[in-house]
C-alpha cells in the first residue's frame, strides 16, 4: 500500500509456534495459548520496517537504533532508504561513501546483536528500480502510429515515432476496414450551458471543458442527417473524475437508453494506475441509427474536464484500455469484478472488421532513421508502427539520486541485471564477515502498474498459446480484429500472459537470484492502484509472504486473506503482516483503538 509515513513495527508470526504443545502433544488449553503471548517463544520474530528517512541517517544512529531493537525483543529490521518530502534532507546521499559505510556498520552490528537483516529491493518501498535502470530494461508498454495510405504506389515515407524513447517492435499494415475513421460531425449543446461545449467535438485533444462539480450535465449531439454508431469515444483530461453516464437517442418524445455505464478515473494523474495518464473510455454499442444522441454525465465528485467525445461508425473494442492495462483500476482494492466486462455486440458487417488474414508483415523494409519503403497494394491501407515505450514509472518514494525506471517485471535478465546494480553491489563492497546478518530481499506490495510488453512478447505469446498474435496487435488500439469477442479473447490471453510473467519472471526471478547469494525474498503478495498480476500466483513464487492492515479503515481487510490464502495454496506457513500502519494523525489514536483493530 502507499505509505507515505514512517510505517509502524509489523510481526512475524509462525502459526505453528504459538499452539505448538511440545512432543506430548497434550490439547491446546486457554492457558497454554495465554502463556504463548505472555511469554512468546524464540521462534517468533518480531520484526519492523526500519526507514532511513530523507538521508538523515549516521553510523551512531544505526547502532542506537539496533542496540533498542535487540532490547525490545526486536529480531529482524528491513533497511528501506525512503523520501519523505515533509522531513529535510539530511546529508547523507544514497551510495555516497558516506552511506556506504554507515550500511556497512549497520550489518556488521546487526550481526554481532543476532538481528537478521532485509533490505528493500530497490530505494523506495515499492519495487525494484533505480538510476541504473536504461530505457531499454524499464517496464514498457506497445505504443504505435498510425499512418494512412492509398494503393497501388511505391511508398517512400518516414513513419512517425510515437514517441522520443522508442524500441521497434514490427511494422504492420492492413486494408482499411469499411468506415474506419468515421465520426460523427454534429451540433452540440448542453444543459446547463458550459463554456466552451463545442471543444468536446472539435477534434483537438487540448481544448477541454469543465464538468459541473457534483452535478448533471446533458449533451446533446445532432449530426445533419441521420448516423448510424457503433461506439462511443470519451476522452477525459488527467484530472480526476467519476462519473455515472447514459447515453440515449430520441425517440418520438422521449429518448431510448443504449448504454449506461461508469467513468472512474479518480487517480488519473498517477502513472501507478496506467501509464496513458488519459486514456479513452470506449463503450460498444448495437449498430445504432439516430438524428438526436444525447449524452447525460452525473459527475459525481469534484470539478472535472472532458476532452472530446466522438460517436464512432466503426466497431471499437470496448474499454480497450483498461484491457491492455493502459489505465488500471484507481482505487486501493481492486475485487474480481473490476477486470471483468460484458460481452460487446455483434457487429453486423465483416467489412467493418480487421481480418488477421489480411494483416501483412512489412517490418523488414523499414529502415533504421523510419523510412518506410514499400509497394503499397492497391486499396486504402493502415500502416502501425508499433514498438515499445517507457511506463514512465520509478522506484518510490526514494531520494532522488537513488531513483530511476522501475525495472520490466516480465524479463528475468533485465531483473537479474538490475539485482546486481543494487543488491550486488551490497554483496560486493561489504566483507562477507561483515554482512552475516542480512538474509533477506525485501520486496512490498505492488504499486508500479501495468505493463504489456516486453523483449520477446511475440516468441513467448506464440509459445504459450499456439497462435501468431501480430495480426491482433490492432487491438491493442482499440481496432477491431476478426470480431469482437476474438479481440477480447486475445487481449485476455495478453493479461494471461502478462500476470503470469510477472509471477515467474519476476518474483521466481528474484528469488533464484536471490538463493545463489544465500539470501531469501519476502513480498507482499497483492497489489494497489492497479497491478497487473494475480495475488496467491504472484506471492507463490516468494520464499515468504505477508499481508498488512492500517491502524483505522478497511485496508488489510483483502491483504491479509490474501497472504493467509497464498500460504494455505503453497504450503507457507509463517505470514507476516505489517501492523497498524497510519497515514496522517499519527499520535491522535490510543491503545483501545489499535486493540479494536488488531482483534479484528
Amino acid at each position: 500500500m502507499m505509505k507515505q509515513l514512517l510505517r509502524t513495527a509489523f510481526c512475524l508470526l509462525s502459526g505453528s509456534a504459538l499452539f505448538a504443545c511440545g512432543p506430548t502433544k497434550e490439547p491446546l488449553t486457554r492457558q497454554t495459548l495465554e502463556a504463548g503471548f505472555v511469554t512468546p517463544p524464540d521462534s517468533i520474530q518480531t520484526s519492523v520496517y526500519w526507514y532511513w528517512m530523507s538521508n538523515n541517517l549516521s553510523k551512531e544512529g544505526v547502532v542506537k537504533d539496533l542496540q533498542a531493537m535487540k532490547k525490545a525483543g526486536i529480531n529482524r529490521a528491513f533497511i528501506g532508504n525512503i523520501k519523505d518530502g515533509r522531513i529535510p534532507d539530511g546529508p547523507v546521499k544514497v551510495f555516497s561513501d558516506e552511506w556506504w559505510d554507515i550500511l556497512h556498520t549497520a550489518l556488521k552490528t546487526a550481526g554481532e546483536l543476532g538481528i537478521d537483516i532485509g533490505i528493500f529491493n530497490s530505494p523506495g518501498w515499492s519495487q525494484s528500480g533505480g538510476p541504473w535502470v536504461k530505457p531499454e530494461q524499464a517496464m514498457r508498454y506497445l505504443a504505435s502510429s498510425e499512418t494512412h495510405v492509398t494503393g497501388p504506389q511505391r511508398l517512400v515515407a518516414k513513419l512517425p515515432q510515437p514517441n522520443e524513447l522508442f524500441q521497434d517492435v514490427k511494422v504492420i499494415a492492413y486494408p482499411a476496414p469499411k468506415d474506419a475513421g468515421v465520426k460523427m460531425a454534429a451540433r452540440i449543446v448542453s444543459q446547463p450551458q458550459v463554456a466552451g461545449i463545442g471543444n468536446l467535438t472539435d477534434g483537438d485533444a487540448t481544448t477541454s471543458v469543465v464538468l459541473p462539480a457534483a452535478g448533471t450535465l446533458t449533451i446533446d449531439l445532432t449530426p445533419p442527417e441521420p448516423f448510424t454508431a457503433r461506439a462511443l469515444i470519451v476522452r477525459p483530461t488527467i484530472k480526476p473524475l467519476e462519473a455515472a453516464c447514459s447515453l440515449q437517442v430520441k425517440e418520438g418524445d422521449g429518448y431510448r437508453t443504449v448504454s449506461d455505464f461508469k467513468i472512474d478515473r479518480r487517480s488519473s494523474e498517477s502513472l501507478t494506475v496506467g501509464f496513458d495518464r488519459a486514456a479513452p473510455v470506449v463503450i460498444s454499442i448495437p449498430a445504432t441509427t439516430a438524428s438526436d444522441f444525447r449524452l447525460i454525465v452525473q459527475n459525481t465528485g469534484q470539478e472535472s474536464a472532458l476532452n472530446e467525445i466522438e460517436l464512432s461508425a466503426a466497431p471499437r473494442v470496448e474499454r480497450y484500455s483498461e484491457k491492455t492495462l493502459a489505465k488500471m483500476y484507481p482505487a486501493p482494492l481492486p475485487y474480481w469484478q473490476e477486470y471483468q466486462w460484458a460481452a460487446q455486440p455483434a457487429v453486423e458487417d465483416s467489412a467493418l472488421l480487421i481480418s488477421p488474414a489480411s494483416v501483412v508483415d512489412i517490418s523488414q523494409y523499414l529502415a533504421s532513421d523510419g523510412t518506410l519503403t514499400w509497394n503499397v497494394p492497391e486499396g486504402e491501407w493502415v500502416i502501425l508502427r508499433t514498438g515499445m515505450t517507457p511506463t514512465g514509472t520509478t522506484n518510490s518514494p526514494a531520494p532522488p539520486e537513488a531513483t530511476g525506471y522501475e525495472t520490466d517485471k516480465m524479463s528475468r535478465p533485465h531483473i537479474e541485471a538490475h539485482f546486481d546494480n543494487f543488491i550486488g553491489q551490497i554483496l560486493e563492497r561489504i566483507p562477507a564477515k561483515d554482512r552475516k546478518a542480512f538474509k533477506v530481499v525485501v520486496e512490498d506490495s505492488y504499486e508500479t502498474g501495468g505493463q504489456n510488453f516486453t523483449d520477446d512478447f511475440l516468441e513467448s505469446f506464440r509459445k504459450r498459446y499456439g497462435y501468431d498474435p501480430l495480426p491482433y496487435l490492432p487491438a491493442y488500439y482499440g481496432y477491431v480484429v476478426e470480431s469482437p469477442e476474438a479481440s477480447d479473447r486475445f487481449l485476455w490471453d495478453v493479461r494471461r500472459l502478462v500476470a503470469d510473467r510477472v509471477a515467474y519472471d519476476y518474483v521466481a526471478g528474484l528469488r533464484e537470484k536471490s538463493h545463489k547469494y544465500g539470501l531469501t525474498t519476502w513480498l507482499e503478495n497483492y497489489g494497489h492502484w492497479g497491478f497487473p498480476g494475480e495475488f496467491l500466483q504472484y506471492g507463490g513464487q516468494s520464499d515468504e509472504i505477508g499481508g498488512e492492515f492500517w491502524a483505522e479503515g478497511d485496508l488489510g481487510n483483502i491483504e491479509n486473506r490474501a497472504a493467509i490464502s497464498c500460504g494455505h495454496i503453497y504450503g507457507k506457513n509463517k505470514i507476516s503482516a505489517e501492523s497498524f500502519t497510519s497515514f496522517q494523525h499519527e499520535f491522535e489514536r490510543h491503545p483501545a483503538v489499535f486493540k479494536y483493530r488488531g482483534d479484528r
